[in-house]
């Protein structure tokens, strides 16, 4: 299965690289390896994730308190987001539309 990582989701990742790496340098990049890590598993587990707002299967992240919301489209499973799960409820349905 084709993952596509949309540009939305990419700034996502490259937000959460820059918190984790003010906090503790070399954190960003374990950050990213893990998340990438858990979004390279879609290509044998997309699609058995619970669907969130009506639209988008999400998984958890392993290691960080991080969303991957996504949706599977024929052979191709497409990452829209990957949002902090410590945030309101209300801001990542906002952030998903």
């Amino acid at each position: 299965m084709k993952i596509v990582i949309q540009s939305s989701a990419l700034a996502d990742l490259t937000e959460g690289f820059d918190f984790y790496e003010r906090n503790e340098p070399g954190l960003g990049a374990y950050f990213l390896d893990s998340l990438y890590s858990d979004i390279d598993s879609l290509q044998l587990y997309a699609g058995i994730h619970l669907i969130h707002f009506g639209k988008y299967h999400r998984l958890l992240s392993k290691r960080f308190p991080y969303g991957i919301y996504y949706r599977v489209e024929e052979n191709t499973v497409l990452v829209r987001a990957v949002l902090d799960l410590r945030r309101a409820p209300e801001w990542v349905r906002h952030r998903l539309r």
